[in-house]
């Protein structure tokens, strides 16, 4: 058996790889262009979120209205409904004892005032929860209270006399200090045009609520009690007290 040269098997072997490369280029240029790489070929990531849950997200992010009724027959003011959007702007209605027709006005609820409401609705989780708010012992005598929420298809209302719940009942709170403010107003109003003797009880009245926290914003009466202060169909007392509860509310 003859002897290998060593040179001419090396030359060879060179020989054959690359005859082996050119041969398979070809081919690898044929797969690349049948399977193009991701890429170039790429899709659009399809939105994972199911037609309910888009339904969902839609109706959290149309406009919030909110809603607040009082009811006790037997009270001076027997019933109470202030309704208004989320920027505050809405009416309030209330009817006194042996009074059937109620009385309507507009209502603006202060950005201050509404940030601590809109926050206790937010901390209910209102719409997302089935809570019963009533609590175990029932007190019908101080009335019934019923809040509500609508937003796009969704809508829930809860009902009760007396709850433990802390949020539930800083909410109520809320609404009655937004009340007696827009009953104050309405009042103090009737009393300048019609009975200007009776201003000085009514500023007692404010001066009351106003010592024990049950305004839903003072400063916001700031310009009515300007008003009041140089109003010179009302008496000098109740002219005299408009200063005082202005230097109060001004501190």
């Amino acid at each position: 058996m003859m002897a290998r040269n060593p040179s001419k098997w090396r030359l060879f072997r060179a020989l054959l790889i690359v005859i082996t490369f050119l041969l398979a280029g070809p081919i690898l240029a044929q797969e690349k262009k049948d399977y193009p790489s991701n890429k170039q070929n790429s899709r659009p990531i399809e939105n994972p979120i199911t037609g309910s849950t888009k339904e969902s997200a839609k109706a959290k992010t149309e406009p919030a209205q909110y809603s607040y009724e009082f009811s006790q027959p037997q009270f001076y003011i027997r019933h109470i409904v202030i309704e208004h959007d989320e920027n505050g702007h809405g009416k309030i209605s209330f009817a006194r004892l042996n009074e059937e027709t109620p009385i309507e006005e507009l209502l603006e609820i202060s950005p201050v005032a509404l940030a601590r409401i809109v926050a206790l609705w937010e901390s209910l989780r209102f719409l997302d929860s089935s809570t019963n708010y009533q609590s175990d012992k029932q007190f019908p005598h101080l009335g019934t209270m019923r809040i509500q929420m609508k937003q796009g298809t969704r809508n829930r209302t809860a009902e009760f006399n007396w709850t433990n719940n802390h949020d539930a009942s800083a909410l109520v709170n809320e609404y009655r200090r937004v009340a007696d403010q827009a009953v104050f107003v309405f009042d103090i109003s009737v009393a300048r045009e019609n009975q200007p003797l009776n201003t000085p009880k009514l500023m007692e009245s404010l001066e009351w609520m106003l010592k024990r926290d049950g305004l839903s914003d003072p400063k916001q009466l700031i310009p009515l009690l300007k008003e009041i202060s140089t109003d010179e169909h009302v008496p000098l007392i109740t002219r005299n007290h408009a200063i005082r509860l202005l230097k109060t509310i001004e501190k």
